[in-house]
């Protein structure tokens, strides 16, 4: 009985995982400036933003339970993702203060997704997975 309650359990965790969407990575605003927006730093080689990369449209990084800007660092406390969307709430802390942020994603394709701003026409924003 135990067995079988623990099959249905993982075969359940399994199904709910394949329909989420992969958003851990670097993600720079144009596709073509990934190398000019993030870099490898360090002894453990880590994806970090090079000193100019707002220059070339900036962009964010997904790390687990993180989401980086070159100025704010945010935990994800809540994501709702049913594979065509993905909402965020996060909690950032520029260094001076802490506030919650929701972020409404729209999945393009599998490296892209764009940032959407309810309310605000013409203010979303495309982003798109970089291959550091």
């Amino acid at each position: 009985m135990f067995v079988a309650a623990t099959f249905v359990i993982a075969c359940q965790t399994i199904t709910q995982r394949s329909d989420a969407f992969e958003l851990a990575g670097a993600w720079a605003a144009k596709a073509d400036q990934c190398s000019k927006v993030f870099a490898r730093k360090g002894r453990a080689n880590q994806v970090d933003f090079t000193n100019f990369s707002g220059a070339y449209g900036g962009g964010f990084l997904v790390e687990a339970n993180r989401l980086r800007s070159k100025f704010e660092t945010c935990t994800i406390r809540a994501r709702k993702d049913d594979g065509e969307s993905i909402n965020l709430v996060v909690a950032c802390a520029n260094g001076v203060m802490l506030s919650n942020i929701q972020f409404f994603l729209k999945v393009i394709d599998d490296d892209t997704v764009a940032r959407l701003f309810p309310g605000v026409d013409g203010m979303d924003t495309n982003y798109h997975r970089c291959k550091i």
